[in-house]
């Protein structure tokens, strides 16, 4: 099915409605002349004729074989999913009176999201009357936010709502896309004597695992 619907997206050869487009393909320099003749070019080549550019006046149309174009943007698709990284906030709650312990622990921790790209929710959380001591939680976090300078940037200074006061990092650097295997998939390279059509073979690709948001409390 969904290979079904990623041909109804371009239209080739007799479906193209146009009556004149503009050609292109490998060693086939930039022409337009009528459709017909386009598709008689692209047949004595071998290949399809393929409308990349719907809205351009007149219509641009690629010579190459249709299966070989569909790979192509198939890979093309998944490169940018790859450069993609996904981000979520991680959480890491501090008490007012939190011990050096606890503190180089959640701090470790809070490294670890940052240079894996994640953003970092950091809070001091006040039970009861510790609220008093919402100064000593303003200056944990700024210790918190120093000693992660190197890989981290205050987003957002440390604020007081309700009873938490709030500090939002953001990493310095983004990490970039593991590199995938090589040879992920073979493009199609010959045809299929029966059927005329090409024929490829695909391998699995491995994305690598996700990393969910955690909570890191007291």
């Amino acid at each position: 099915m969904k290979n079904d619907r990623a041909k109804q997206q371009y239209r080739i050869n007799e479906q193209i409605r146009a009556r004149e487009v503009r050609v292109v393909g490998d060693g086939i320099e930039s022409t337009v002349m009528p459709t017909r003749d386009a598709i008689d070019l692209a047949r004595s080549m071998e290949q399809d004729l393929v409308e990349i550019s719907p809205t351009a006046v007149p219509p641009v149309c690629r010579v190459i074989d249709y299966s070989k174009f569909l790979y192509q943007q198939k890979k093309k698709q998944k490169e940018m999913k790859a450069r993609q990284v996904k981000i979520s906030v991680k959480e890491i709650r501090f008490g007012p009176q939190t011990d050096e312990h606890d503190y180089d622990f959640k701090l470790k921790h809070a490294k670890e999201f940052l240079e894996a790209g994640n953003k970092v929710k950091a809070y001091v959380f006040f039970r009861g009357r510790s609220i008093v001591f919402k100064e000593q939680g303003e200056v944990l976090l700024l210790r918190f936010a120093n000693d992660l300078e190197e890989v981290g940037k205050v987003e957002q200074m440390p604020s007081l709502l309700g009873k938490r006061m709030i500090m939002f990092l953001a990493p310095k650097k983004m990490p970039t896309a593991a590199k995938k295997p090589a040879a992920t998939e073979d493009a199609p390279t010959k045809k299929n004597q029966s059927t005329g059509k090409p024929e490829h073979k695909a391998r699995k690709e491995y994305t690598g695992p996700k990393v969910e948001g955690e909570n890191f409390d007291d």
